[in-house]
């Protein structure tokens, strides 16, 4: 079982939630970190304290530097020491073209995606770091197949956001790997959450899910469980590395 406290961004649906009830069952306590949600976010807390264990909701934007630190701060003080992270917070905006995006949308993307995922990285490497005082620990982040793909005429801007995160994760897991932190990358394809709707096609996984080589979208709990592996001491060895969840995509 593992021990210590994870922080899950963007925890309060879709793959973050089934990562926390995951992360949960196998010993962490939970930080469920959201933004807008409270209701949802305290339904997962709900649903892993039934099952008997400790998690707690707090409100953070991860594009926000005064909000990760507070909401690592409260993870500190309510839960103990932070022995994992996963980076899952993300968004998008409605489909379209290189040619019809503006700024405010590529700064909105990239603050969420890119920034918020650098900020939550460095306060948990000043925590875990054995140079720092702390025990280890590991940190995953939660790309996309669109890094590799390019999402042309959809999602150019969150795909180039993921592709940073890409970049991220080889770079960090470097820097740290003498620190005992381990770094590493999940990159899901098609799965049926809601972040379709934010690009503005709710169906999007079924119009698309026949061009899989597996016929099908993949549920959230798929991609938690490959999250949990690399967090856990049975991926010990592996830094620096990513793990495709796309059905052969």
């Amino acid at each position: 079982m593992a021990t210590g406290a994870v922080v899950i961004t963007g925890a309060s649906r879709g793959i973050g939630a089934a990562t926390a009830a995951l992360a949960a069952s196998r010993g962490y306590a939970v930080g469920v970190n959201y933004r807008e949600n409270r209701g949802a976010a305290e339904a997962v807390v709900g649903r892993i304290a039934a099952s008997g264990g400790r998690a707690i909701a707090i409100r953070a934007d991860v594009s926000s530097e005064s909000d990760v630190v507070r909401l690592f701060d409260t993870v500190d003080g309510d839960l103990g020491p932070i022995t994992a992270l996963v980076n899952n917070a993300g968004i998008l905006a409605r489909q379209t073209t290189v040619a019809e995006m503006d700024a405010e949308r590529l700064r909105a993307i990239f603050a969420t995606n890119v920034i918020g995922a650098f900020l939550c990285a460095r306060e948990a490497v000043k925590r875990m770091s054995t140079r720092r005082g702390g025990s280890g620990g590991a940190i995953v982040n939660v790309s996309s197949a669109a890094a590799r793909l390019g999402s042309p005429r959809e999602y150019v801007d969150y795909a180039a956001s993921k592709g940073a995160v890409d970049t991220m994760t080889i770079g960090l897991s470097k820097e740290v790997a003498a620190d005992g932190i381990r770094v590493n990358a999940v990159r899901p394809g098609l799965i049926y959450t809601e972040i379709h709707a934010m690009g503005g096609e709710p169906a999007r996984v079924d119009r698309l899910k026949t061009a899989m080589p597996m016929q099908r979208g993949g549920d959230p709990e798929e991609v938690a469980r490959a999250i949990l592996w690399l967090l856990s001491d049975e991926a010990s060895y592996s830094t620096g590395t990513f793990i495709d969840v796309t059905g052969g995509w």
